[in-house]
């Protein structure tokens, strides 16, 4: 492995674990088994490292989502989208990369907040069109009520993917199931009618 992989390995995890503030380049230098000098061959400074780092996780997901549609665009509507929140839970809990990601989103640096929110902004508006198609197949096919819209089916399937990530963030297992089995109820019979 490189060293500008193992840079940006380690600084992954303690990004993930500690936020913009709880992370420093002299320890992610030490855990590399480099000296601090040596990250700014590769980057300018901590600014630089964190939004290639954001960039890079952004980039994950969207490959994520691509490879999930791939594998499962011809289940059934209701077993894909449930899935997908399933697994996004699961890649919370289980993948630092999303960890950094979901909270890089929802907790940038004042500094930074401009150019990671329009990174976020972006990987929402690439999530969208992704499954727009895939929801409105599924309401050529008569799974779900045509009459909502395609754009307006997803977008309420974001909120919910929204409100499941805010649970992730702050309210626990016991809330995050409270929330994401409701909701889910909700909004399933909601298309499917």
């Amino acid at each position: 492995m490189t060293t500008l992989n193992q840079i940006k390995e380690v600084s992954l995890k303690h990004f993930a674990k500690g936020g913009y503030e709880g992370a420093s380049l002299a320890h992610i230098a030490e855990d590399v088994g480099i000296k601090k000098q040596s990250i700014y061959t590769h980057f300018k400074g901590k600014d630089e490292l964190f939004l290639q780092l954001c960039s890079d996780a952004s980039e994950k997901e969207i490959v994520f989502v691509s490879n999930f549609i791939d594998n499962n665009k011809n289940r059934p509507i209701k077993d894909f989208l449930y899935d997908f929140l399933l697994q996004s839970i699961d890649r919370y809990e289980q993948n630092d990369s999303n960890k950094f990601w979901i909270r890089t989103a929802f907790f940038p640096p004042s500094h930074l907040n401009e150019m990671v929110t329009k990174v976020s902004y972006q990987f929402l508006d690439q999530l969208e069109e992704l499954l727009i198609p895939i929801i409105k197949e599924a309401m050529v096919e008569g799974e779900i009520c045509s009459t909502i819209g395609e754009i307006q089916a997803t977008a309420a399937f974001l909120g919910i993917y929204d409100g499941i990530i805010v649970e992730m963030i702050y309210g626990g297992p016991k809330r995050l199931q409270r929330r994401f089995d409701a909701s889910w109820e909700i909004y399933w019979r909601g298309i499917s009618m």
